[in-house]
């Protein structure tokens, strides 16, 4: 543990938005309620695997990266306070939380890769026989799946950054920042590394529709840092690209296919259509753990929300007549043929995605 609490140390200072963590003197979860932002800055807290679901499920965390390393933390609440004494009991508990976490949303990628990393480590920790060792490795590797996604943030603003000129205008989607993620953040983050390099550069933030993570959030997070910024309904992309105002876009995703089909928040299809009408290229930051490890992208799941999350703003303002029926997809699927290269841990992947994917990821 004391070689975790070292290698949390050292990441301190990339983490000027601190998400969420893991209070190591409470031994509870803690995380920023993204809902309630800008107007106010609201941590909550807990150490009950159940509250983490409702968490996730309710969009006080959102991102995928970020869903995924609650959910290991989920899983790690769930033993760590579990009543169990016998291994088998301890299993079926776990499998339980499993269970739950795994139902909160259905296309963030990293929420199954995560779950099922913790649950291979629960299983053969449980060969020992051994409840309280159980529980101690389950949450070593939240914790290395923690500092793993901070660090390849980290890595993927390294090498994202060497698309980014000086004097660049990007447009981004959505919320790609240290919101989404354990720390630093993916599109954002390769925006803030360019930002830390000294380039001069300039951010167009979607506002996102419909509940405006690129207006609350990502504005959020470009003001805390001095990166200049400035907000867009998201129908206005075209007319940047076409004013040349812009000159290329960055995203995030949710969940990748080896063939690159990206499933990202709804409209990245749209912001991937307008920049490739306009030769601008389009850009999807995201690691690793978000690659789906199949080559069809039916298999992708998109997960449709509430309609009162269009018929309202936030659930405050009703901005239709009572009777409207609203259709409220939360991700839409860029083809890879519209993206220009997907940004990993692992470097720039270009075309053929099939071929590439497989060479960085299955690679030993």
């Amino acid at each position: 543990m004391e070689d975790i609490r070292k290698e949390l140390d050292k990441l301190e200072q990339y983490l000027k938005i601190k998400p969420l963590y893991w209070d190591f003197d409470k031994n509870e979860f803690l995380w920023i309620d993204t809902r309630l932002l800008p107007w106010k800055e609201l941590y909550r807290n807990t150490k009950d695997f159940r509250r983490v679901a409702q968490a996730i499920k309710e969009m006080e965390i959102r991102g995928a990266p970020a869903i995924g390393v609650s959910a290991a933390y989920g899983m790690s609440l769930a033993l760590k306070y579990s009543n169990a004494n016998k291994p088998e009991d301890l299993l079926n508990y776990a499998k339980e939380a499993y269970n739950v976490l795994a139902s909160t949303r259905p296309t963030a990628y990293n929420l199954f890769w995560a779950l099922n990393r913790l649950w291979n480590v629960i299983l053969k920790s449980s060969e020992k026989n051994d409840v309280e060792f159980m529980k101690e490795e389950t949450l070593n590797e939240a914790h290395k799946i923690y500092i793993e996604d901070i660090k390849n943030n980290i890595e993927m603003g390294k090498h994202g950054s060497k698309i980014i000129d000086n004097n660049f205008r990007i447009i981004t989607h959505c919320n790609t920042g240290a919101l989404a993620t354990a720390g630093f953040g993916t599109a954002l983050g390769v925006i803030r590394y360019a930002f830390y390099e000294g380039k001069n550069i300039h951010v167009y933030a979607d506002e996102t529709r419909p509940l405006l993570q690129g207006a609350r959030l990502t504005i959020w997070e470009l003001k805390k840092e001095g990166i200049p910024s400035t907000l867009i309904v998201d129908g206005a992309s075209g007319l940047l690209f076409s004013k040349n105002m812009a000159d290329l876009a960055i995203v995030g995703a949710d969940r990748i296919t080896l063939t690159g089909h990206v499933a990202n928040k709804i409209g990245t299809f749209n912001l991937a259509l307008a920049a490739n009408y306009h030769k601008k290229p389009f850009y999807v930051a995201a690691p690793t753990s978000t690659v789906q490890p199949t080559e069809n992208p039916n298999d992708i799941v998109i997960e449709e929300r509430s309609p009162n999350e269009v018929l309202n703003i936030m659930g405050q303002l009703t901005i239709a007549v009572d009777g409207t029926h609203a259709f409220n997809p939360a991700f839409d699927i860029t083809p890879p043929e519209l993206i220009e290269g997907i940004i990993t841990e692992k470097g720039i992947v270009k075309k053929p995605y099939l071929n590439n994917f497989k060479a960085i990821m299955y690679s030993y």
